[in-house]
């Protein structure tokens, strides 16, 4: 029996729906604020954010396909399984139901909507806006099969299209220079690293360890079987994807750039958005960016709630998928309430301590043939990671736990004998260490059975 192939239709709306799922909230906000506080240095800024924000998420979709895992829970396993367990199920409930989709909702709601309410009315709006948006979203979701349509065929072509009636706008008639442009402080000494590090705020690279599983289940829905076949076809719709994703990132963060020839910098990209598309359109901007968000967000949380409940039936397989996709819908319609400035603020710590874990397990899966796959390896590099990455959590942590006589005395420790603690790298020695204790300690027990 021959294997089937995927069609260029097939590729296609595959990339469509990868990129749709990534392409959510932070992938709007994110570059365009850093394209303000960058101004001048917004290149090499923007290089270090298409590192974390594109080329992880493709090292992630890569590691997913050749490593022909079933997902994130089968990778992870490599280091063990009860780490496999925690790692999978902190991931998710972070690009899940505690952060990732309230800020879906709010970001949604606060550019897309907020500025059409007076501030009295903007609490029961957002709540009743909540249950909509979550509702909509349960109701895509319902049935997994039907994402690629849903999102490929329909409402990423949407976004794009609203999208590109702003950038189109905006690059033809620009508002300033970029090359004039203020540089502010936190990007005076080292914009690549800083927008490197800005890049996590995307929550791309611990996305692409997620939607991994849809990927791999739409191909094999289409046919292919063969696990070298689907790697092949996961890594191809994943290379479409990422290179759609630079694009705009980059136009993103250079129309935040230009922005500040007429605004001053604002508290976050989705202010800047919405001043940017009203100056050029007027209230028609307004509605074009409300549009732009809502279905930007609304495509992602479809994405979230489909990986997150397909993955914990794996888990937990005595509870059905409708069970967990109303459960990670009801969640963050409650949490959304809190406010996107909030959410922020208490993701950051979680981000910079998960985002070490996830890098060095898909570098770890993608290096493994050459180390034969050895469980020491994995173990030691991710062990090692891990208390460094502790580290850099409690360094970006709110004020009032940096305060505490504990958590003082261990960033004293990290900053006089951690290297990179200062640039939000302090985990890259720690990881490379445990990689080669990891490769020493195989070598010696193959020895020893030889």
């Amino acid at each position: 029996m021959m294997e089937t192939k995927l069609t260029k239709k097939d590729y296609l709306f595959i990339s469509s729906m990868l990129f749709g799922m990534f392409f959510g909230a932070g992938n709007l906000i994110f570059p365009v604020h850093m394209g303000q506080e960058a101004g001048a240095a917004v290149f090499q800024a923007n290089l270090g954010f298409l590192i974390t924000g594109i080329g992880l998420p493709f090292l992630g979709i890569i590691a997913i396909g050749l490593s022909k895992s079933t997902g994130l829970f089968d990778l992870a396993q490599r280091v063990g399984r009860r780490y496999a367990y925690l790692f999978t199920i902190l991931l998710y409930l972070v690009i899940g139901p505690f952060f990732a989709l309230p800020r879906l909702a709010t970001t949604s709601f606060e550019i897309g909507l907020a500025p059409f309410l007076s501030t009295n009315q903007q609490p029961v709006a957002l709540a009743l806006f909540s249950i909509l948006f979550f509702s909509a979203a349960w109701w895509f979701a319902r049935k997994p099969s039907k994402l690629m349509a849903y999102i490929g065929k329909f409402l990423n072509p949407i976004f794009l299209v609203l999208l590109g009636i702003l950038l189109l706008v905006a690059f033809l008639h620009p508002i300033g220079s970029v090359a004039v442009m203020p540089v502010s402080a936190t990007y005076q000494q080292n914009a690549f690293m800083t927008g490197f590090t800005q890049g996590y705020n995307t929550l791309d690279a611990l996305a692409a360890l997620a939607f991994g599983i849809i990927v791999v289940t739409t191909i094999r829905q289409r046919g292919v079987t063969q696990p070298k076949v689907i790697a092949l076809d996961t890594v191809r719709a994943g290379s479409i994807s990422v290179l759609l994703m630079g694009i705009i990132y980059t136009f993103l963060a250079y129309l935040g750039a230009m922005s500040v020839g007429k605004f001053a910098v604002s508290a976050n990209g989705g202010i800047a958005l919405a001043q940017v598309s009203t100056y050029y359109l007027g209230i028609y901007g307004a509605i074009i960016l409300a549009l732009i968000v809502i279905v930007a967000c609304l495509k992602t949380t479809v994405g979230l709630i489909s990986a997150f409940s397909e993955t914990f039936v794996e888990l937990f397989p005595k509870r059905s998928y409708a069970f967990f996709a109303i459960s990670v819908s009801v969640l963050p319609c409650i949490f959304a309430n809190v406010g996107l400035t909030k959410i922020i603020e208490l993701s950051l710590p979680v981000l910079m301590f998960l985002y070490p874990l996830a890098i060095t397990l898909i570098l770890l899966a993608l290096l493994s043939p050459l180390f034969q796959h050895a469980p020491r390896v994995y173990q030691l590099t991710t062990y090692f990671t891990l208390l460094a990455a502790i580290f850099d959590g409690l360094n970006v942590a709110p004020s009032q736990w940096q305060q505490t006589a504990l958590v003082t005395h261990l960033l004293s420790f990290a900053k006089g004998y951690l290297p990179l603690f200062s640039i939000g790298l302090g985990w890259v020695i720690p990881a490379i260490i445990g990689f080669v204790l990891g490769l020493i300690w195989t070598a010696i027990e193959r020895n020893k059975q030889q």
